[in-house]
């Protein structure tokens, strides 16, 4: 497999695909995140992709260690507004997109250039515009 090139410096953002596959130790992944890492570039998650990705099976020791080595973007009230308002400014409705709505505000507000892992590049694309690469994992 090829291998993707990401930009210098920055921020990776992973969404619940690209942290499940990070807890999963997906080649493509893991090895995603050292380049992006070995670039300069910080590696982030939105507090609910925890939520999201994390089930009974998840081996917790790995989820600790993962954890410890990316910065864990919170959600309070002002984050859930502008994510609130990035999904009426696309037309999409929070019960079905509320967790791709507060990933992709946080990705919007990270140093760029922005980088983001995810499955769901449509809906990523429509959230964030121009302003995430986004690839796919």
């Amino acid at each position: 497999m090829a291998r993707r090139k990401l930009s210098h410096e920055g921020t990776l953002v992973l969404d619940s695909e690209g942290f499940s596959k990070l807890l999963a130790d997906d080649k493509t992944v893991v090895a995603l995140v050292a380049e992006a890492r070995s670039r300069g570039m910080e590696a982030v998650i939105c507090a609910l992709t925890i939520i999201e990705a994390v089930y009974a099976r998840t081996d917790k020791a790995r989820l600790s260690r993962l954890l410890s080595g990316l910065r864990v973007i919170p959600v309070g009230d002002e984050e859930a507004r502008a994510a609130s308002s990035l999904l009426m400014a696309v037309g999409l409705h929070g019960h079905e997109y509320a967790i791709d709505a507060a990933v992709a505000e946080a990705a919007l507000r990270q140093q760029r250039p922005v980088v983001m892992l995810t499955s769901d590049i449509d809906d990523m694309a429509k959230l964030c515009g121009d302003r995430v690469r986004l690839v796919r994992v």
